[in-house]
């Protein structure tokens, strides 16, 4: 059976064609969301749309998802823009472009960084679920940057122990709307799946702890770049602490961001890139600190801010 995601529309995205609203409130390539319209899996009030159709205002938006492949099947391909940064026997560290799941997942069938590796050669750790092979955390779809995954059983089982204790350093750069006060400031606010809206999460009283530490680099008309520093580390956790604080991250439309802004931008994800991984090696135990550069959708968009685009 097909997966139904079923939600009230957006307010940023009222207005937006079907093929660019699923791809930015999905993490769909727009080809992918124009032949899920094609195929009558987009409804509005019960209504078929088409991929050139405009999302309205207190419309119920109904998304039916395909099944994934199976994990035997499922696809094993090269990634255009995935470069790997390190790698040894025993783990390897890539730079995930944005549009890439971690791992296979129910309605997903876009490109992985699981099947990427499996493509270029690496054996990966067979501990876990079949689909998350050697994942030791995750970013999400529409999050780029660096991003470790297990090559052997030790490495596999030793990373988990260490993104449990917390003793991995996640280093995240945001471009967010507005001026964080105070400039340097920390976050702790439990999250948990929005009460209303189950395609995103939120703070809630009876979520997780989720602990989220920021420091503004550089502030300019409109928006501020915040080096961030993940204690925890919880399904969109700093798309949701940003939000929390009413200075959602640049170009993310499911948080509130505005999408008049992203359009000028040129930007359609959200602004928030993982740039450092510092870690201890699992065989070795030496300390390991790895960092990547701006994609090239970010740059431009940072640019603009500067320029002053607002």
């Amino acid at each position: 059976m097909p997966e139904i995601r079923a939600m009230p529309v957006p307010d940023g995205l009222v207005g937006e064609r079907v093929d660019a609203a699923l791809a930015r409130l999905l993490g769909f390539s727009r080809t992918r969301a124009a032949d899920l319209a094609a195929s009558g899996g987009v409804l509005l009030d019960g209504r078929e749309l088409g991929k050139s159709d405009r999302l309205t205002a207190g419309g119920w938006l109904e998304v039916s998802l395909p099944e994934p492949e199976a994990p035997e099947r499922a696809e094993h391909r090269p990634v255009e823009g995935m470069t790997v940064v390190y790698s040894d026997e025993d783990l390897v560290v890539v730079d995930k472009p944005v549009g890439v799941a971690a791992h296979p997942s129910p309605g997903w069938d876009g490109p992985t960084v699981v099947g990427a590796l499996a493509a270029s050669g690496h054996r990966i750790a067979t501990s876990g679920a079949a689909e998350r092979q050697g994942v030791v955390h995750r970013l999400d779809v529409g999050t780029s940057g660096l991003m470790i995954v297990a090559k052997s059983e030790i490495a596999y089982s030793a990373l988990k122990r260490a993104f449990r204790e917390r003793t991995v350093e996640k280093v995240y750069h945001a471009l967010v709307q507005g001026h964080p006060d105070p400039l340097t400031g920390t976050v702790d606010a439990p999250i948990g799946r929005h009460p209303t809206a189950s395609y995103k999460m939120a703070v809630v009283a009876a979520g997780k702890e989720s602990v989220t530490h920021y420091e503004t680099l550089e502030a300019m008309a409109g928006a501020a770049l915040l080096e961030i520093h993940l204690e925890t580390g919880r399904t969109h956790q700093i798309r949701v602490h940003m939000a929390a604080l009413r200075h959602p991250c640049v170009g993310d439309l499911t948080y509130g961001a505005d999408p008049r802004l992203a359009e000028r931008l040129g930007l359609s994800r959200q602004w928030l890139h993982a740039v450092r991984l510092g870690f201890t090696h699992p065989v070795s135990g030496q300390w390991m600190s790895l960092t990547t550069e701006y994609p090239a959708d970010l740059a431009h968009a940072l640019e603009a801010m500067r320029e002053g685009v607002r």
